[in-house]
């Protein structure tokens, strides 16, 4: 069974940084992308950024682009999303999602969630 439980948010000033943890089980990178998305209260879930470790390609959306870094660790099967330079407007629930890397960044394209883990970027 896929599962995929992320942590390391919290509430950090403006200009802070913080990083998101998603660890995995029931798969590798090698089977499947990791994509991190985030969904602020009546808004849309937006892809921000995914990896695919079997094959190198790696997507950012350019309202991340140079703030936000993916990574992960393959021997602990665990991804990683570095935020630096936050701003107010990243406050939202940040997923992890396990699927396909596309550089549209769509969630159909991941077929399994964790639960969650809410940013809050204070002014």
């Amino acid at each position: 069974e896929v599962q995929l439980v992320e942590s390391g948010g919290g509430l950090v000033q403006a200009g802070g940084s913080l990083r998101l943890s998603c660890a995995a089980s029931g798969f590798t990178f090698d089977d499947y992308a990791i994509g991190w998305f985030r969904q602020a209260p009546g808004k849309e879930r937006e892809g921000l950024s995914c990896f695919s470790s079997y094959d190198g390609t790696t997507y950012y959306a350019d309202s991340v682009k140079g703030r936000f870094t993916i990574s992960s660790d393959n021997a602990k099967n665990t991804a990683y999303l570095e935020m630096n330079s936050l701003k107010p407007d990243d406050t939202a629930v940040y997923y992890c999602a396990a699927g396909t890397c596309h550089w549209q960044l769509k969630p159909f394209n991941f077929g399994s969630w964790g639960q969650g883990t809410q940013v809050t970027v204070s002014s």
